[in-house]
């Protein structure tokens, strides 16, 4: 699913080393957090894996797409296997939450058909059936993450990976969607969470993966900042 190998980051405008010789694998279907102070490289990993950088050096696979060699022209095929959720939900204002999710799939050239069919079972997942008509001004923080969770699903990705999700979400609404990450985990989709959030991470006994200073400094199911249980 993703396999990182010896991979090393250097951005060529500021000569910094963002990652160094770095080794990560998710499996697929896997649920993992991967943490950090801010700083630590998590952003940089997240650039990798979805292709708006290259390595310096080292190997980097993801749904089976080797990203160091990939032609440009295979990058959107690449992105179809990956959902990505935001910290600011990046919803389109002026669209319903009906038209917000289809047009993910307009995008791709989904056929009118398809888009009926799967749009509402999508929005049925999330809790958000009957949501249809409502635009983003009318909801809540938790229910405009609800309709971008549903964004990224709606091409059915490999891979769901949320980048700081519950960012501007109280504590109830950050629990509420994690608990709704790991549902799409248990329907088959791997979810890997980058967060800072440590009573969330605690709260789920799942794989944490630590980064500090571009390194994995720490990977096991474990209590961040508190003891791996290998």
């Amino acid at each position: 699913m993703v396999q990182l190998e010896n991979v090393t980051l250097v951005y060529e405008n500021s000569g910094t080393t963002a990652l160094e010789d770095l080794d990560l694998n998710i499996g697929r279907g896997e649920f993992a957090f991967l943490v950090g102070p801010s700083g630590s490289g998590k952003t940089s990993i997240i650039k990798l894996l979805t292709g708006e950088l290259r390595a310096t050096e080292g190997e980097v696979y993801v749904n089976g797409f080797d990203m160091v060699r990939i032609k440009r022209r295979k990058l959107p095929k690449m992105r179809r296997t990956i959902g990505v959720v935001f910290q600011d939900f990046r919803l389109i204002d002026k669209m319903t939450v009906y038209d917000n999710v289809a047009f993910a799939m307009r995008v791709v050239g989904a056929s009118n058909k398809a888009i009926h069919e799967r749009v509402p079972y999508v929005l049925e997942l999330v809790g958000l059936q009957g949501y249809e008509d409502r635009r983003p001004e009318e909801m809540s923080g938790g229910e405009q993450q609800r309709v971008a969770i549903a964004r990224a699903l709606v091409n059915s990705p490999q891979m769901i990976i949320a980048d700081e999700p519950t960012g501007n979400l109280d504590p109830v609404k950050s629990l509420e969607i994690m608990l709704l990450m790991e549902k799409i985990n248990n329907l088959g989709t791997t979810v890997l969470v980058v967060t800072h959030e440590r009573e969330l991470v605690n709260a789920f006994s799942r794989r944490v993966i630590a980064i500090e200073n571009g390194h994995v400094v720490s990977d096991g199911t474990v209590s961040y900042y508190g003891d791996e249980d290998e």
